[in-house]
This record gives C-alpha cells, sequence and structure tokens, in this order.
C-alpha cells in the first residue's frame, strides 16, 4: 500500500524572511571575524538562487551573483536523468582565490553541495567556500556541514521540505512514500 500525503505549507514568506534576516546576520559576523572583505556568492538552482538573491543583496555583495545548476554533476545523473529544463550555470566572477557564499535552499544528505563544489573547482580554486542553507535536515550521507543555517526543524524522517517560490517564498513540507517517491 502506498502512502498519499498531501504536501502542506510549513512556513509562509514572512518566516522565511526573518530567517534570511538572521542568515545575513550570521554571513556578516563570519566575513568579520575572518576578516573576509569582498566575498562572492552562488546559489544553487532553485531555491539556493530565491535565497542567494536575498542574502546578496543585504550583504551589499559587490561581484554579481552566480547560479549553479549542478544537474551534470549529480552522483545519480546515470539513474535519474536530466531535468528537460535545465539552465546553465553563470559565475560571472573569477573563483580564482576568492572566498564563496554558496546557498542552498534544504541540505539533508550533502549530494547536491559535494556536486555544488565539484562544479565550483571546475571555473577555479577559491580561497574558502562557507556553505549556508536556509534548513538544515537530519540525513547526511556525505561529511558536508553547514557553516550558516536558517533552522534545523525537527521533522519525521520520510518527511521532506521544498521551498516554493519566488514570489512568494513558502516552505512546503511532504512525505516520501514507501518506493521512495515524494509525495
Amino acid at each position: 500500500m502506498v502512502e498519499q500525503v498531501t504536501p502542506t505549507e510549513f512556513m509562509q514568506e514572512s518566516a522565511i524572511l526573518d530567517l534570511i534576516d538572521g542568515m545575513a546576520s550570521q554571513l556578516k559576523l563570519h566575513l568579520q571575524q575572518n576578516r573576509i572583505s569582498d566575498p562572492a556568492m552562488i546559489g544553487i538552482h532553485t531555491g539556493g538562487v530565491w535565497i542567494a538573491e536575498k542574502l546578496h543583496e543585504k550583504l551589499a555583495i559587490s561581484d554579481p551573483l552566480g547560479t549553479l545548476n549542478i544537474s551534470f554533476y549529480r552522483d545519480d545523473f546515470s539513474r535519474i536523468g536530466i531535468n528537460p529544463k535545465v539552465n546553465p550555470s553563470n559565475i560571472p566572477f573569477e573563483v580564482e582565490d576568492k572566498h564563496i557564499i554558496l546557498v542552498d535552499d534544504v541540505l539533508q544528505t550533502g549530494r547536491t553541495i559535494r556536486a555544488a563544489m565539484n562544479e565550483i573547482f571546475d571555473f577555479g580554486r577559491p580561497a574558502s567556500i562557507l556553505f549556508a542553507t536556509l534548513i538544515e535536515k537530519d540525513g547526511r550521507e556525505l561529511p558536508i556541514e553547514a557553516g550558516v543555517v536558517g533552522l534545523k526543524p525537527m521533522l519525521k524522517q520520510k518527511d521532506y521540505l521544498s521551498l516554493t517560490g519566488p514570489s512568494p517564498l513558502s516552505l512546503v513540507i511532504g512525505r516520501k512514500t514507501p518506493d521512495g517517491d515524494e509525495s
């Protein structure tokens, strides 16, 4: 029997914007403590880009925002194939020796972040990469850690969160079915 659960709203835009404000404060403190004056920022398609756009503005970062589509870098690419709407990555600044803030919406297994770092290194060798995520969920499969986290909610193992948007932003909660599909 396949369990059917309709995704429901977990968090509305006003609360998400409050989390982003908190993330911006954490990032400012990190940059100050580490004497980083000119970082660059990269958001991971799609939700990570929406979060990164807001953080980029709040931090007044001078370099344009970079975007990554890690579809070709995923370790499950051969199993799931490619999304028919693959947007290209765009990193409009020199990565070499740059301090990078990498942003995504949800961290769970760590596989998306591994793929993103692989792609970043194809553009050059950054001085450092600080990972910031709106939501951190248990379930890590790789030793990936966020330096900045908006929220770490307590969820059931089968539950997942998805960011919808870009306007308005909303977090919805759903549940994986026994066959592994998201409902």
